[in-house]
């Protein structure tokens, strides 16, 4: 039966990545000759299937991937993104901190990747506490949970960009329809969690020596509008094409140029040109500083995208050995909704798997024939692969372990804090995706 080869090969990849600690590159790759072979496709075809999915993977990602992992990077660098946080600290008073650590990793987050926002709003959560006497989660988990709620939902994000490119949906209406799940979602989860009479019992201490990122003092970061300009800058690009291509129909020049400029890749490409002048020249940092920012972070992000490739050349295996022919045939009849069964594959790849990029790459190579003839909306269906990776993130995820040491927390501790929280996302967030897959199907009646 094909899925027993679907199943032997997540299994096998759960114990070569959790058990063995292989490399999740050399995991998948591993992984995927070894399902292609059971399947039957010839052994001299395998290099040139992993190679197209590979290809097929990157060459839809990597722009947007790097170019967001630039962005981020320059702004953190130049004491932007910081500006940023502390400006809406001190714009809502400390009765309201945690709405304005809220805002500030909704912005920030819109662009930077999970880690590397985290690292550069944290300095100032800690700052915070210690001039408030707040505790440490009252004002560092709201940040955390819409930090996670950004990465793990919209593009530009990995996860949602490679689901994005697999279904052939537009990441342009992606970003704005996950938007209105994901803002008041994880607006509601990060003001609430922190008040949960388990989460207010942990009192975790700052960690000395943890923190070595500078911290710049006022005179040295840059001004308010432009730190804020560049931050919101690829959010109108591609949101502003997604309302023009869904309220504008037919076709001319001004339409496609609109398009152009509000595709992700080149969104944040005028971004990363706008962030290199604002922030390099402009307040007196040399080209070269800058450069090094963009090298770094184009370093950092490097495993990120050979495991977003090792993902297109297992997805690749499963369509070429027809097992997507197979999933589809048996799916076929189904009652259940290709959406709820998309969340669930996500949910089981992400609890097996640990990382949310890798289960929402490998889910969506699975659940890629349910979308043909289901009816639902490609970019709908990415949402639902993307918030089915959020759940229950525990020890095999790496973000799981940055969230433990920052905030100061014993393993038990950061399970009830950060698994409990990722998995309501989740549950709440499929309700969101299938409330909006109705609203658009009664727009369109």
């Amino acid at each position: 039966m094909p899925l027993v080869a679907v199943g032997a090969g997540v299994l096998l990849l759960l114990f070569l990545m959790t058990r063995l600690k292989l490399n999740g590159f050399a995991a998948l790759l591993l992984v995927a000759i070894g399902v292609g072979l059971v399947q039957g496709i010839p052994v001299e075809k395998i290099p040139e299937v992993l190679a197209g999915g590979i290809g097929d993977q990157i060459g839809d990602t990597m722009l947007t991937i790097g170019l967001g992992a630039m962005v981020g990077r320059v702004m953190g660098d130049s004491g932007a993104a910081q500006r940023v946080a502390t400006r809406l600290v001190d714009a809502f008073g400390q009765k309201r901190v945690q709405v304005a650590m809220v805002v500030t990793a909704m912005l920030i987050g819109v662009t930077m990747f999970y880690e590397v926002a985290f690292v550069i709003i944290v300095p100032v959560a800690f700052t915070i506490v210690r001039v408030t006497g707040k505790s440490l989660l009252w004002v560092g988990l709201p940040m955390s949970i819409a930090l996670s709620t950004m990465h793990s939902f919209l593009p530009p994000h990995p996860g949602p960009t490679a689901v994005a490119a697999t279904f052939h949906a537009s990441a342009g209406l992606t970003l704005f329809y996950g938007l209105f799940i994901a803002v008041p979602l994880g607006a509601l989860i990060a003001l609430a969690w922190p008040r949960l009479p388990f989460v207010r019992r942990m009192n975790p201490s700052i960690p000395k020596g943890l923190v070595s990122e500078r911290v710049f003092t006022d005179e040295e970061m840059p001004g308010m509008g432009w730190s804020l300009s560049v931050a919101l800058f690829p959010v109108v690009l591609i949101a502003g094409a997604a309302v023009t291509e869904m309220t504008t129909s037919g076709s001319n020049t001004l339409l496609h140029t609109v398009a152009f400029v509000g595709s992700a890749p080149v969104a944040l490409l005028l971004t990363l040109l706008l962030a290199i002048w604002a922030f390099g020249p402009r307040i007196g940092r040399s080209l070269s500083e800058v450069s090094a920012s963009c090298t770094s972070a184009a370093q950092a992000m490097a495993m990120i995208l050979l495991v977003i490739g090792a993902g297109g050349a297992f997805k690749q295996v499963l369509v070429d050995g027809g097992i997507s022919d197979y999933i589809e045939e048996v799916t076929h009849g189904w009652s259940i909704s290709p959406i709820i069964l998309a969340w669930l594959i996500a949910v089981i790849l992400r609890i097996a798997l640990g990382s949310a990029t890798v289960a929402v790459v490998t889910a969506s190579g699975v659940v890629l024939p349910l979308l043909a003839g289901s009816g639902v909306h490609p970019e709908v269906m990415v949402l639902a692969v993307s918030c089915g990776s959020i759940a229950f993130s525990h020890v095999n995820d790496p973000g799981f372990w940055m969230f433990k040491e920052y905030f100061n927390l014993s393993v038990v501790e950061a399970l009830k804090a950060r698994t409990t929280y990722t998995t309501v996302l989740a549950v709440l967030g499929l309700g969101g995706v299938l409330a909006l897959e109705w609203s658009l199907d009664a727009l369109a009646l």
